[in-house]
């Protein structure tokens, strides 16, 4: 009877039948630990993305290392602010709650009457809990949200919008939008954003709310693909509890070094095979991205995408309920490009996404480009067209302005009413008013429509695709 060849004899040669030299135990231990690394970062990107937001409060706004604060930019923020794909056409506030230690946290939104908020409640993993606003539950009609703690059972007092966390860290990511913007109308805006209140409801008398003001710094939160990620990583493990849906990562962590209760330190060996699958899940990220990750063309025939697949949209409205998805690689890219996700998608913005002009080349900053939006775009609110950093997708260092919007009265329109706005690396004659700068490298464009309304959604309306000039 012939022997049968052990376990480690049979992987060496299934690689390769010429060659039966089993893999020791060393290179099996550095194997798994470089897969599983690359797991760990595709599906810990978005609580890595909230963390990453939360440091540069801490260090880059210097708030101080605690939670249940706002941070905010006291007029449209230019490229300082590096977090991914913001936009610097409305005013920023961003609410960061912590009900661990404290318990419920109530979040005042103001009615809208001077102003009005978009914006979203999400948890530290950037699951929608809640819409507010005129486009959330509150209607415009504003409301005290209650967001209570995981395992929460005490009774609700009346008056609040009570909100089931799963996790105690999270965020609201609240812009007060621009009627004009014009230094009176940044300022309305401003005034108005700071008539929102974060506090504890433990509170009885509540403090005044702890506004922290971020225009002057670089509040850096672009993801580090180094040893910062896992440790950021680490940082959430450690106070977070395990949902339910991502126990089967316990195992998966602890053999790269996170555990809860534990110390993240990897000796130098451990390190450099991290290191390694960090460069190796960015590539593949930034390839899912580039090549596998859109959905098809949003308009027939063109290159505009929602920059979000299906299946996520519809696990983060939903807490990723149904049963049999569980969309973990199309998160991470997701998380990679972008932060926040609204309860219900499309009610009070609509994003279009595109990295190529209308002949499906990339867009490149030594070229021109022309954008033609047409008359009557559809939208209670306001257009824009923003210009980010492809490798990054933050906005482009020290490019002063990054995008043109509908509010903007210096805007030259066309006589049919439709708009041309310019990308490249100087403004063609005349054309100042319209044109965004493109520092250096490739570019994309995301154009954003707040209060979008049904020309957008049953296409009857249509965005052209980026015509290159020269």
């Amino acid at each position: 009877m012939a022997t049968q060849p052990t376990p480690l004899q049979f992987l060496a040669s299934t690689k390769n039948e010429k060659t039966r030299t089993a893999l020791t135990s060393s290179e099996l231990a550095t194997r798994t630990l470089h897969r599983r690394a690359i797991e760990a970062v595709i599906w810990g990107t978005p609580a890595v993305n909230f963390d990453l937001m939360y440091q540069a409060m801490v260090r880059d706004a210097k708030s101080g290392d605690d939670s249940n604060k706002i941070v905010y930019w006291s007029r449209l923020f230019d490229w300082k602010n590096q977090t991914l794909t913001p936009n610097p056409d409305a005013i920023y506030f961003m609410a960061f709650f912590n009900t661990k230690d404290v318990g419920p946290v109530v979040l005042e939104i103001p009615p809208a009457d001077e102003g009005s908020i978009t914006g979203s409640i999400d948890d530290c993993w950037q699951t929608a809990i809640e819409d507010v606003g005129p486009a959330g539950f509150d209607k415009g009609k504003g409301g005290q949200y209650l967001i209570v703690p995981p395992g929460y059972k005490e009774q609700v007092p009346s008056g609040y919008i009570a909100l089931q966390s799963h996790t105690y860290q999270g965020y609201a990511l609240l812009r007060s939008i621009l009627k004009t913007n014009s230094t009176a109308g940044i300022a309305n805006a401003v005034a108005y954003g700071k008539r929102i209140k974060l506090y504890p409801l433990s509170q009885a008398q509540p403090t005044t709310t702890q506004f922290v003001d971020a225009i002057n710094v670089v509040y850096d939160a672009n993801i580090p693909w180094d040893m910062r990620f896992f440790q950021s990583l680490n940082r959430m493990v450690q106070t977070e509890p395990w949902l339910e849906r991502d126990k089967a990562m316990i195992d998966q962590l602890r053999s790269i070094g996170i555990e809860k209760g534990k110390l993240f330190n990897p000796n130098q060996k451990t390190q450099t095979t991290l290191k390694d699958a960090l460069r190796e899940a960015h590539a593949w990220l930034a390839d899912q991205y580039e090549n596998s990750y859109f959905p098809p063309p949003y308009f027939e025939g063109g290159h505009w995408c929602v920059p979000v697949s299906h299946d996520v949209i519809e696990g983060l409205q939903t807490f990723f309920a149904n049963p049999d998805k569980y969309p973990v690689d199309g998160r991470g890219v997701a998380y990679t490009v972008g932060f926040f996700s609204a309860k219900h998608f499309g009610a009070g913005q609509f994003y279009l996404m595109t990295f190529t002009d209308k002949t499906g080349k990339g867009l490149e900053s030594g070229c021109t480009y022309r954008l033609n939006v047409p008359a009557r775009a559809p939208v209670t609110q306001y257009w824009s067209a923003t210009v980010y950093d492809r490798d990054t997708h933050a906005l482009v260092r020290n490019v002063q302005r990054a995008s043109q919007s509908s509010q903007n009265p210096e805007l030259q329109k066309n006589a049919d009413g439709s708009v041309d706005i310019y990308f490249g690396p100087k403004a063609p004659a005349a054309k100042e008013s319209n044109w965004i700068p493109t520092g250096a490298g490739k570019f994309e464009v995301l154009f954003r429509l707040y209060g979008p309304q049904k020309p957008l959604f049953d296409k009857t309306w249509k965005l052209p695709d980026i015509e290159k000039l020269n």
